[in-house]
């Protein structure tokens, strides 16, 4: 575990906090908000994997779009008549406390940043430049590239390719648990954003590191020897 030249990043959940897009409409969604957005980011999810299972790729956009309708038509009228500033939301997700800072550290470091990310390049421009994290980022790079999403094998090659660096001198940081597991079957050395706490998953890979916020990977990288 040492070598480490870059530092890939998940986007969506990592990086990026979800609770954005409902947080300007907790007014007029109340108690409803929180399980408009575990619907919406389940349905995401359980889309892009079916469409990639079932070979009918759609991108992120189109599928953010889907979940959000079938989250709204479970949730009722107070979501649909916010549905449309819910998708311009989206867009504009505040960043982590602390992400900007943690990217210029590690570049000040002489790591390379960036993000593998199942958004689409236009969806990724605008949160990342809304959120002021994309000036922290040498390459931002989408699965739609590829016409297939995460957790498949060949997205996770996305890096190595862009940089010219092996996998294995790749650190890998997600807060979601499937997506670390996906990353550390096709080689990158993974860590682990647990901000819940939550168990380990039963797959046959999973991280290297756990930690509880973002403000953890300098010391887990020490730590851990991935670098000097």
């Amino acid at each position: 575990m040492t070598g480490i030249r870059a530092c890939i990043f998940d986007a969506y959940g990592t990086l990026l906090d979800l609770r954005g897009a409902v947080a300007p409409f907790a007014g007029s969604l109340g108690v409803q908000a929180d399980a408009l957005l575990a619907l919406w980011r389940s349905k995401q999810l359980e889309y892009s994997w079916l469409r990639s299972l079932t070979a009918q790729y759609a991108d992120f956009a189109r599928i953010t779009s889907d979940a959000l309708d079938y989250a709204c038509e479970v949730v009722g009228q107070e979501a649909t008549r916010v549905r449309p500033q819910l998708l311009e939301a989206f867009d504009r997700l505040p960043a982590y406390p602390g992400a900007r800072e943690l990217l210029d550290a590690l570049r000040a470091a002489g790591l390379k940043t960036a993000v593998l990310s199942n958004g689409t390049p236009a969806m990724l421009k605008a949160v990342l430049g809304s959120s002021g994290l994309l000036g922290g980022l040498d390459a931002v790079l989408s699965v739609d590239s590829l016409g297939i999403y995460k957790p498949s094998p060949v997205v996770y090659r996305l890096p190595s390719n862009a940089l010219g660096i092996p996998a294995e001198a790749l650190a890998f940081v997600s807060a979601n648990a499937w997506d670390a597991a996906g990353a550390a079957g096709a080689g990158l050395q993974v860590i682990w954003v647990n901000r819940d706490g939550a168990p380990r998953e039963r797959l046959p890979d999973g991280p290297a590191v756990q930690v509880r916020s973002l403000g953890d990977v300098p010391e887990a990288l020490r730590v851990f020897g991935l670098v000097g």
